[in-house]
């Protein structure tokens, strides 16, 4: 009889035994078992049982949707060469679908019909099996987990053997059907992604350094820049030259929420860019400069410094930010990096406390109502396409793939910019 064995891989438990192949050769072969080391067991000793009897290798008959996708994460989708933003992504909606009770379906009994309902759900809202009433999620949100599971059951295909087709190639993706109100009195049309003027902007300011809210740096390199937030966050001095009046955008921070983590990573398109700036930025980052030198020494021994640390988990690397006091021991595994944006004590902005201070101000100031930090980006596109700038420019400036990104999102910005395109017709009709 083969012998066989039993082996611990991250959470799951898998078999292996010998067989032979088709040159008469044994070779080992191994499968995916469950998380208890009993049951993986009674799974080996029933496949070695059927070899023996039928030279059939019996599968994984067990095996559900969630546990599948656990092998999936530890043998596939960490040693990808994915960005560990989309990994992270992918997880997190991973997580989601265990939590359903698709996820505790054998997937052998997991039909199209099974996960178109649940795609559906995703995409449109309804009562969830907890009794829960939910919205649909975001196209983007929804693709994620479209991903997943196409990437999921590919794998239990080939090379697990799992199954021997791939449901999810039957799932069509639905899209929502957008609702207008065609009796509204609101003349104005709905615009996520709204600018704010100077005046606004100007309000914006005085109200946090009223608060001496540490935000304002980040909010204002934002407003000259059109930065995104983690790009922000992720500039240091070494990037910013005030003599020439550029900035090099060369890394982001976020935080990941499945190793519970603020990590310093590569920005969106994976590219560096420069970006010019103006003598009222070059003017704020001077002043800035100069106060974090005053704070150092004003706060001494309880001024902190930032450093990031390597980590590598299989093929996949972590840059991980840490802030430690003047006089705690570094450890030899840190390297120091001088950001920009920084607290009065020295440790690091994060994105998320400039999105609180967004969030607070937005409450508080009427002026200010739907603001977000990602409408200073809008902003920065609307003032320059609204003063001639040439849009090639500003999407090398923005960073985005294409032209046509730039212009289908931004170029609607502004009601004063369309005025002002409407009538270019007076022209035509020799009106001055």
């Amino acid at each position: 009889m083969a012998k066989g064995s039993v082996r611990k891989k991250g959470k799951k438990w898998y078999y292996r035994f010998y067989v032979e192949d088709a040159s008469g050769n044994l070779i080992q072969k191994e499968y995916v078992g469950t998380e208890s080391k009993t049951e993986t067991e009674k799974l080996l000793r029933q496949a070695m049982d059927d070899y023996e009897k039928k030279k059939f290798v019996a599968k994984s008959e067990n095996i559900t949707l969630a546990e599948l996708l656990d092998v999936w994460v530890a043998e596939e989708l960490k040693t990808s060469t994915l960005s560990n933003g989309t990994v992270a992504t992918y997880i997190t909606a991973l997580n989601q679908i265990k939590k359903h009770p698709i996820g505790k379906r054998k997937l052998k009994s997991i039909t199209a019909e099974h996960l178109q309902n649940y795609m559906d759900l995703l995409t449109f809202g309804g009562t969830y099996p907890d009794g829960t009433v939910k919205k649909g999620y975001s196209k983007d949100y929804v693709h994620s987990f479209s991903a997943v599971l196409q990437r999921a059951f590919r794998y239990a295909v080939v090379p697990k053997n799992l199954i021997t087709f791939n449901p999810m190639q039957y799932v069509v993706l639905k899209r929502k059907s957008e609702e207008v109100d065609l009796f509204a009195d609101d003349t104005q049309a709905d615009m996520t992604a709204k600018p704010i003027d100077y005046n606004q902007y100007k309000i914006l300011m005085d109200y946090l350094e009223q608060k001496n809210n540490p935000a304002i740096l980040p909010i204002q390199i934002a407003y000259f820049t059109g930065l995104r937030l983690g790009e922000v966050c992720g500039l240091t001095w070494q990037d910013i030259n005030l003599e020439e009046q550029h900035l090099t955008v060369r890394r982001s921070v976020r935080y990941n929420s499945i190793r519970h983590k603020w990590e310093i990573g590569p920005t969106k398109r994976k590219k560096v860019r420069v970006v010019d700036f103006c003598d009222t930025l070059a003017d704020i980052l001077k002043k800035a400069k100069r106060e974090q030198n005053k704070q150092r020494l004003q706060y001494g021994e309880l001024y902190s410094r930032n450093y990031y640390k390597e980590v590598r988990e299989k093929n996949r690397v972590y840059y991980e930010l840490y802030h430690l006091g003047v006089t705690e021991d570094v450890p030899i595994d840190y390297k120091e990096i001088s950001l920009a944006c920084i607290r009065p004590d020295g440790c690091y902005e994060s994105p998320s406390t400039v999105e609180i201070a967004c969030r607070t101000a937005r409450k508080r100031i009427p002026e200010l109502e739907g603001f977000h930090f990602h409408a200073l980006r809008h902003t920065y596109t609307s003032n320059l396409l609204s003063n001639g700038a040439a849009p090639k420019d500003v999407q090398e400036l923005l960073g985005h793939s294409d032209v046509s990104t730039t212009m289908n999102v931004y170029a609607h910005a502004t009601r004063e910019a369309k005025r002002s395109s409407a009538k270019l017709l007076d022209k035509v009709a020799g009106i001055d």
